[in-house]
């Protein structure tokens, strides 16, 4: 290694990404082992409850609600490295910054979330935040979107969903939700609502279909479904779609609207699609049980920029930090990785002011219900899961999750297994 590359500094284990899984993995290793060196490379001044944009876009929550100062909520004995990374250097355990810095570890957490792609549709960007163009996916903009559907009396309303994977598969549909509940309360039934959604189906998993059509019903929505958003004319109120039929056979239709709301496509981050540790998909590339890197044996990757096939949630970073951080504490005293990873998930899908279908699930679509029935039904509308999400869930987000307290998240073990790599030495 020659001089000018050497690290300045190195750390027993460097987190990248100071968001709800980088924070989370980091309290999960400081609980179980206070003293250990472990630093988190964020350049954010403030940190975001973004399950908590859905509420803010129907008037629920304040947009303050769900905003905390970083260096707040750094764990007891981590270091905040303020900064970016610039580039990962896997083969010789170090990252350097967009400072010049370089950090070295012995074990590196990939955590750096998603890139949200506005400029992916031309006009976009330009007009998002006004001409009746909004997002939930926004902070500066979830509050726009409760200030649209106050105000709109008549018209058409279009509601989008790009091509998966993206964060919150259901949040698309539950600003939709809410704001025809909120336009159904107050009688104003001359309004069109229209959900254009890239995909095939309303919801990955089919036991949620069911009671989300009787909304779909109930709301007056027209779905469509293979109907892609590919530009948007803000001063004209015109949205463009390309819209893909069943014979595989795209054309391009033009809607006007009153209100659109956009969720805008979704890509690993530009420093990590370009990084040795990308799969070919542009996602960090893990084992989807252990979520170590399947190339580089002291590199982990968790939360929305990693590979693993699950819905990319607040839920699903909470069950995986305490997998990250007990594997990586296994492989440090040089055992063998024994915590896996289910796949789960959670999507709490508004569908009306009160009411939440609490989907749970896990690999393959697998229902992961973290209640008994008897108790919440998570197929079907509940005002029990509304308190969750309007209440609890902040709650345990903040106090919780960000603090390494693992009320019904704590891993799953397995007895090593050989595909499960040894230690490393």
């Amino acid at each position: 290694m020659s001089a000018q590359y050497a690290p300045l500094e190195s750390c027993d284990v460097l987190i990248v990404g100071g968001g709800s899984a980088g924070i989370a993995t980091a309290a999960s290793l400081l609980r179980r082992r206070p003293g250990l060196d472990v630093r988190i490379v964020e350049p954010s001044e403030h940190h975001y409850y973004q399950p908590g944009w859905t509420m803010v876009g129907a008037g629920v929550f304040t947009p303050e609600r769900t905003r905390r100062r970083t260096e707040d909520l750094i764990p007891r004995g981590a270091q905040w490295v303020r900064g970016s990374v610039a580039a990962f250097d896997p083969i010789h355990d170090r990252v350097e910054l967009t400072d010049g810095r370089w950090i070295g570890y012995r074990m590196l957490v990939a955590a750096p979330g998603l890139k949200l792609d506005w400029g992916a549709i031309p006009g976009l960007a330009e007009t998002l935040g006004r001409n009746n163009v909004t997002s939930n996916y926004g902070y500066e903009t979830a509050p726009y979107t409760w200030k649209l559907v106050q105000a709109m009396k008549s018209g058409r309303a279009i509601f989008t969903q790009p091509p998966m994977p993206i964060k919150c598969a259901g949040a698309p549909q539950k600003a939709m939700y809410l704001s025809a509940d909120h336009w159904r309360d107050h009688g104003r039934n001359d309004i069109e609502i229209e959900f254009h959604n890239a995909g095939p189906v309303l919801f990955g998993v089919k036991d949620y279909v069911p009671a989300l059509m009787e909304y779909v019903r109930k709301y007056r929505i027209d779905l469509n479904f293979g109907s892609k958003l590919v530009a948007v004319d803000g001063p004209a109120r015109t949205a463009t779609f390309a819209v893909t039929n069943a014979e595989g056979e795209v054309s391009q239709v033009r809607r006007e609207f009153d209100f659109l709301h956009v969720c805008p496509p979704q890509t690993a981050p530009d420093v990590i699609r370009e990084s040795p540790l990308a799969a070919e998909s542009g996602w960090i590339e893990v084992d989807d049980a252990t979520l170590r890197h399947k190339r580089f044996e002291n590199v982990f990757g968790l939360g929305d920029a990693c590979s693993a096939p699950n819905a990319k949630t607040a839920a699903a970073a909470r069950k995986q930090a305490p997998v990250v951080a007990e594997n990586i504490l296994s492989l440090l005293d040089g055992q063998p990785m024994r915590a896996v990873y289910d796949g789960y998930g959670s999507c709490p899908l508004t569908v009306e002011r009160g009411k939440i279908v609490l989907a749970e699930f896990g690999y393959g679509g697998k229902l992961l219900p973290s209640f008994p029935k008897w108790m919440l039904d998570g197929t079907k509308p509940t005002r029990l899961a509304w308190h969750l999400k309007a209440q609890a869930l902040p709650e345990i987000y903040w106090l919780g999750m960000l603090r390494g307290r693992e009320w019904l998240a704590g891993p799953h073990h397995i007895e090593p297994a050989p595909q499960l790599r040894p230690a490393v030495a």
